[in-house]
């Protein structure tokens, strides 16, 4: 479970985009599995690395369980048909996540913390080693933003994926991740939260005018 943090505009999206080859690096090779990402094909890839973006589904019309089994779609024919292996993979997405209740409801009827589940079951689904997320958090409550990040980590060590996403829930990633990346004018710094915290490198992440962040607790304090 790695989270990738930093100030808006620092660059999250852009580094995510571009290690799920959506779009191509301003410089420098990315290589995954000691292989550069450019000579994938798409169907390579998407048999290694699955995505939860903050796009809007295409149709909110499908059922939960159609749009889990669109994970299968590296793996299916020309016409889509699933195996009895692809309903075995889509069912244990739906048990991972807690989600068998809701397999036949539509997605529209869905609340946002339910419907990001769901987009995280359709990335179990497709069965790949590595799962990038980009905010998953976005538009939750406090109690869902934790909800889904503690469903993260289990689902990284119950299945052995990793599971990479950027956050604004930097307090919330301390206290959850195995490892952190951090984006800070122009360098990137990468390790454990302990260290990372002992190194001091979220003190200077934001300006420390209005808020400072409190070693001790790992967490950010507003100045009174």
């Amino acid at each position: 479970m790695v989270a990738l943090v930093g100030a808006n505009g620092i660059g999250k999206s852009t580094l995510l985009r571009t290690l799920a080859k959506i779009q191509q690096p301003l410089s420098g090779e990315i290589r995954l599995q000691n292989k550069s990402l450019h000579s994938y094909s798409n169907g390579e890839l998407a048999k290694e690395i699955s995505l939860v973006l903050t796009e809007q589904i295409p149709s909110k019309n499908l059922t939960v369980l159609e749009l889990i089994a669109l994970g299968r779609q590296p793996y299916t024919n020309w016409i889509g048909n699933l195996s009895e292996n692809d309903h075995a993979i889509v069912e244990s997405a739906l048990d991972k996540t807690n989600l068998h209740e809701f397999k036949h409801r539509k997605c529209y009827t869905l609340s946002d913390g339910q419907l990001q589940k769901v987009m995280i079951a359709r990335a179990l689904a497709q069965d790949t080693s590595m799962i990038i997320l980009d905010e998953p958090t976005t538009h939750l409550d406090m109690y869902h933003k934790a909800y889904v990040l503690n469903l993260l980590k289990k689902l990284a060590h119950d299945t052995q994926k990793t599971m990479l996403f950027s956050t604004h829930e930097i307090d919330l990633a301390i206290q959850l991740c195995d490892e952190m990346i951090v984006m800070h004018n122009g360098n990137v710094f990468s390790g454990t939260p302990c260290s990372l915290i002992e190194q001091g490198i979220f003190e200077a992440l934001f300006p420390n005018d209005l808020i400072a962040f409190d070693a001790s607790s790992g967490s950010f304090k507003v100045k009174s």
